[in-house]
């Protein structure tokens, strides 16, 4: 283990310095960049949601090019096939004139792949992706193929109200470890969105990390210790989020069909290891599990047509959780 005050000043100043290149590219959104970030440090997949023409893409494609990895995009479309992912077997001929089967990757095999517009392509498709993100692994024709680290999906998809969307399937939106949400520009950050995107060059990021460093990054991520208390408030959280449980409120009861999975649980707690290293310190505090709440869990958290019927969104479900369990813990409520 890493001296922790050394190892979280390292980790902090690799992490701004990627944010910086970031941010000479993308104007704003410094939520949604921060999000990202931490997922990406702690080694887990981000759903970007959001109307088309917010910079998502452009996001995902400047963060693979100031960590210098391998990059590959797909763009999902309703008639796009697994195998157009992950890759199929083709006939070869040697030159003796043997005719062999021989595997050939997919787009699929390579660091970070943008999955752009996930959801237009029809739920055969998106499960193609099942497989990769939980084991980075991908199996055709009864063979395993692993797909070296690191290896991220980082995800887009329009709001489902949109024409022409497929939702994901639960199963697969628990293996993303954040959803995060896009909004509008303002006034200003457009302005600065067309000042740089009109003119006569268009700024690049600078290489400041690479793949070893990323690896180390995801290590010490899970070295970070947590204090037993601070765990066990984070865990309350999650059974919160369960109807009929002890913890969970009244508005659980009434608006949620299903809660929060444990992957769920652990996505709150490695996030809350990065946000308590991104404040120079090598301990979590409950900030830093609130910090992770909502990008963590809304999209786990399964509401009915009660909750839909009067306009209830997650973010406001995890708000009350969050006030209600520190009620009963006596802790000031923060949200």
């Amino acid at each position: 283990m890493e001296n922790g005050k050394q190892a979280a000043e390292w980790f902090r100043e690799t992490y701004h310095a990627l944010k910086t290149q970031v941010a000479r590219v993308v104007v704003g959104q410094e939520e949604v960049v921060e999000n990202t970030l931490v997922a990406v440090c702690a080694g887990g997949h981000a759903l970007l949601e959001g109307v088309p023409g917010l910079g998502k893409t452009l996001l995902v494609r400047t963060i693979a090019q100031a960590l210098h990895l391998e990059f590959a995009r797909i763009q999902f479309t309703p008639d796009l096939m697994p195998a157009d992912i992950t890759g199929t077997n083709i006939l070869v001929e040697s030159e003796t004139g043997a005719r062999t089967f021989a595997f050939r990757p997919g787009p699929l095999f390579t660091n970070i792949l943008l999955a752009d517009e996930i959801n237009r392509a029809t739920p055969k498709t998106q499960s193609a992706l099942l497989e990769a993100m939980q084991e980075q692994a991908v199996t055709v024709a009864g063979k395993r193929y692993p797909i070296e680290p690191p290896f991220w999906v980082l995800a887009t998809q329009n709001p489902i109200e949109q024409e022409g969307t497929y939702p994901l399937p639960e199963a697969q939106l628990d293996r993303f470890f954040f959803k995060i949400l896009v909004g509008y520009p303002t006034l200003e950050e457009l302005r600065e969105i067309v000042d740089r995107t009109t003119g006569a060059e268009t700024p690049q990021p600078e290489v400041v990390a690479d793949r070893e460093t990323l690896l180390r990054m995801q290590r010490l991520v899970r070295e970070v210790p947590i204090a037993r208390p601070v765990q066990e408030f984070a865990l309350k959280l999650i059974v919160a989020t369960h109807p009929g449980s002890d913890y969970a409120p009244p508005e659980v009861n009434k608006y949620v069909r299903y809660g929060s999975s444990p992957r769920g649980a652990q996505t709150l707690i490695l996030a809350s290891k990065v946000f308590g290293l991104l404040d120079g310190r090598y301990n979590v505090a409950r900030e830093d599990v609130q910090r992770a709440l909502k990008p963590a869990l809304r999209h786990r958290l399964l509401l009915n047509f009660e909750a839909e019927a009067d306009g209830v969104s997650p973010d406001q479900i995890l708000e009350t959780i969050w006030n209600h369990v520190s009620r009963a813990e006596g802790e000031p409520i923060k949200v």
